[in-house]
């Protein structure tokens, strides 16, 4: 009886676990992260004049001078790394980096820092920045650090339905319960309570009314938050779920529809940067039209973070 019990215990396990190796992966474009663009900025003399290099995920280049950048090699990527003009003040953040995991295999590295604005006399201010990729792009150079996300353009069209997101990924997390809030236009402020570095999946059908707004019904989400340090944890599954999750046992607010504030931003067909406003949740069986991928040091809330929280991620892939 031992070994008929042993028996079927195995196979109530195999039948378990066989779904998680059984996964078809369907990788994103430059979703190993082995290949990185450098941009070489040169700062404005009033801040130091320094030449700072900042990275993009595409096609392995070097780029030189204060340009713009646009994503290139059909690169899908977009990163918080930026080139800002403010006032005709030149800065550069560069917040995500590769990382050799060793053997040269490389992956992101995104951290949360802080980064100094100081022209004596002028300017003297501090903004907390996380490192951030998504789906999407950045419209450069950036010329105010107001509405972060109307500089962006978020989700690429997408009509699949992943079961999952599969990707490796580490977090070094200091040991701290608060958070630095620090806007730059206005004082910094320490805020109780943890941060975390967070990863999204959100599928979206959305459409265009005839004065050009865009909307959206939520189709699928995987949203995972991580408030403690890890190892490398590889092939993670990030479980995609359809429909409307509100009424689960699993759901969680920040898992909710991108509404207000929240809203990102998509060009729509007169070529405006609009709002994507999420205006409820399609039934479980919808297709979507776009989907939004995004990883970040931080928990999602512009000019809020913890100094030193990173993420590195690698091998990104939907699974079905």
């Amino acid at each position: 009886m031992n070994i008929l019990r042993h028996i079927t215990i195995a196979i109530i396990l195999a039948a378990t676990i066989l779904p998680t190796h059984a996964l078809r992966l369907e990788k994103i474009k430059y979703s190993d992260f082995s290949q990185w663009i450098s941009r070489s900025i040169t700062e404005s003399k009033v801040l130091g004049g320094k030449t700072k290099t900042v990275y993009e995920i595409g096609p392995t280049q070097s780029i030189a001078g204060n340009k713009a950048y646009a994503n290139l090699g059909g690169s899908p990527w977009a990163t918080s790394n930026v080139y800002a003009k403010v006032a005709g003040i030149v800065k550069a953040s560069n917040t995500v980096t590769p990382y050799d995991r060793g053997g040269g295999n490389k992956c992101v590295k995104m951290s949360a820092l802080m980064e100094e604005v100081k022209v004596l006399g002028i300017i003297n201010m501090d903004v907390m920045v996380a490192g951030t990729i998504f789906l999407g792009r950045i419209y450069e150079p950036i010329t105010s650090p107001n509405g972060p996300y109307s500089k962006m353009e978020m989700g690429v069209p997408y009509t699949k339905r992943p079961t999952a997101l599969v990707f490796d990924y580490k977090v070094d997390m200091p040991n701290t319960n608060t958070r630095i809030k620090a806007t730059g236009l206005s004082p910094q402020k320490i805020l109780n309570g943890r941060d975390c570095a967070e990863v999204y999946c959100f599928l979206q059908r959305r459409w265009e009314d005839a004065k050009g707004n865009i909307y959206a019904h939520r189709v699928g989400t995987g949203r995972e938050r991580y408030y403690n340090s890890t190892g490398w944890k590889n092939g993670h599954q990030m479980k995609i779920h359809y429909g409307d999750i509100t009424k689960q046992s699993f759901y969680k607010s920040w898992m909710g529809l991108l509404q207000g504030d929240k809203a990102t931003y998509a060009r729509n067909s007169k070529g405006k940067l609009v709002p994507v406003q999420e205006i409820g949740w399609d039934p479980a069986d919808s297709t979507p039209t776009h989907v939004m991928v995004m990883a970040s040091s931080a928990s999602g809330t512009p000019y809020i973070g913890t100094e030193g929280l990173t993420l590195y991620i690698d091998n990104i892939a939907f699974g079905f």
